[in-house]
């Protein structure tokens, strides 16, 4: 997935409400959009590099969005609302070895009348978790705070495969040269057991890395997932 514009390298100030950044950009303060409503655990340490992206519609109130920000020497993309078009990009250009034989890949796929999946593909459903914790080198971590949504999640595509579908949940990992990947059950312990839990009845997970950089991100390699 690239960029329509290349991105604005700053530092960061602050992240407040939830939804703001303060950036210093060459001695100037923006205000940018932050997407990721998450903890953001680890990654907030006023002085980090981060990257913003420039806004084209003119009539945007807000005209940065915060996109990148590098902690603990990786880069790491936080812009949630990126993750589908990065794993639709992947799938469509085989770069996900599970899915390269599909032939229909229908985003934002209605299961029931309370649940939406990322994706349907062919017979597959898969849903797609942005991972941006990193609190041990070489290990990304997911969630970063209790994701009450996520575990509704494992228990509706479990659920599914009585209906017939090949449910996957795949943690996009947009963190800089990872190789493994666990769930950080201190931070969500039922999160954990379900996902235990689903794993034992045939839902499958997957975790990607991806490659970032100022004009794109793109899947790069399928890491490790710890099941313990």
């Amino acid at each position: 997935m690239k960029f329509t514009n290349t991105l604005i390298k700053g530092k960061l100030i602050k992240r407040y409400k939830r939804f703001f950044a303060d950036v210093e950009v060459n001695n100037k303060i923006l205000t940018a959009h932050c997407p990721n409503t998450g903890s953001m655990l680890g990654l907030l340490k006023k002085g980090n590099q981060v990257w913003i992206s420039k806004a084209n519609d003119p009539a945007r109130k807000l005209k940065f969005t915060l996109e990148m920000i590098k902690s603990n020497k990786k880069i790491i993309g936080v812009n949630t609302h990126r993750a589908n078009r990065i794993v639709e990009h992947g799938l469509r250009n085989k770069l996900l070895k599970e899915f390269k034989n599909v032939k229909n890949i229908k985003p934002e796929f209605k299961y029931s009348n309370d649940t939406r999946f990322d994706f349907l593909c062919d017979k597959y459903l898969l849903e797609v978790k942005n991972v941006t914790l990193n609190r041990s080198e070489d290990i990304a971590e997911f969630p970063d705070t209790i994701t009450s949504r996520g575990t509704k999640h494992l228990k509706k595509l479990t659920e599914s495969i009585r209906h017939g579908y090949k449910p996957y949940v795949l943690f996009l990992v947009q963190i800089q040269n990872i190789s493994k990947f666990r769930i950080a059950k201190d931070i969500d312990s039922d999160y954990y057991k379900n996902f235990i839990a689903a794993y034992k009845k045939g839902l499958k997970f997957i975790a990607y890395r991806c490659k970032l950089n100022s004009k794109e991100i793109v899947i790069e390699k399928k890491i490790e997932i710890d099941h313990g």
